[in-house]
């Protein structure tokens, strides 16, 4: 595990689109794993000033993304399938039909669940997979108590999670209680893992995370594990590490090659 201590959100979201950049200048045809939400739209903004500006080119990537509430139809304005095509995918040169997201109105749960895993591993599995990081330490929509072995499932929002995603929804009662989400153990299967993580508000649970124990209490806890798992934080989310002046040693002192 690498901890990336930025000046800024949008730090750390341009230095996450050159990590992906890197990746697919080496491997155009890469496999990405990718999240929702307002954490990673700076990341997303950048990416699409790398195609714009630098070509980077999207034709031959493929995309799995986290989640999706369940009982939302990809035109509703709060469903996941609508925030990536409004926040990536008509920006840039990807093909619709590489692009992945667990369908929201599934009438068979267990079958699509088994099908989005069959279809990751079709592909050849997740090259590099984006995180963010819930206030509970919930990766993807992994709540505290998922098992770290999980795989892609039907899973039931805490009230606090339904909570943090209500200014996407006009009022409470229109908040899913149920989503569909890749388990645990489908992120931790991805060859490279990016969590992005910003604010006051989420420094105590990356502490928790990074420094604290392995524990389904704390699901991004299980990153500690991974092999090849990085944070790009900003100050403020930096502000409980106890080895903070650490892990900026490390990073000032990294030699050239291992540079992005």
């Amino acid at each position: 595990m690498e901890i990336l201590i930025q000046p800024s959100k949008q730090e750390a979201c341009a230095l996450g689109a050159r990590w992906i950049a890197r990746l697919l200048r080496a491997k155009p045809n890469a496999v990405l794993g990718l999240a929702t939400g307002s954490t990673p739209v700076l990341l997303y903004q950048e990416l699409i000033r790398l195609h714009r500006e630098e070509g980077l080119d999207f034709q031959a990537v493929t995309t799995f993304n986290l989640d999706e509430y369940l009982g939302l139809a990809p035109t509703h304005l709060a469903s996941y399938h609508h925030f990536m095509r409004e926040n990536l995918f008509r920006h840039i040169n990807i093909c619709e039909k590489n692009t992945h997201i667990p369908d929201g109105l599934t009438t068979d749960v267990p079958d699509t669940c088994r099908k989005y895993e069959d279809q990751i591993q079709a592909a050849g599995g997740i090259d590099l997979q984006i995180l963010g990081i819930g206030g509970d330490g919930h990766i993807g929509f992994n709540e505290p108590g998922s098992s770290l072995a999980s795989r892609t499932r039907i899973k039931t929002l805490t009230e606090r999670t339904r909570q943090d995603n209500a200014p996407f929804f006009d009022s409470p009662n229109e908040i899913p209680r149920h989503v569909l989400t890749m388990g645990v153990g489908t992120i931790m299967d991805a060859r490279e893992i990016v969590l992005l993580a910003f604010g006051e508000t989420k420094a105590q649970t990356l502490a928790a995370a990074v420094e604290g124990p392995v524990t389904a209490s704390v699901p991004a806890s299980i990153l500690q594990f991974h092999e090849k798992a990085t944070f790009l934080v900003d100050e403020a989310a930096a502000t409980h590490l106890k080895r903070a002046d650490y892990y900026r040693w490390v990073d000032a002192n990294k030699p050239k090659w291992q540079q992005v």
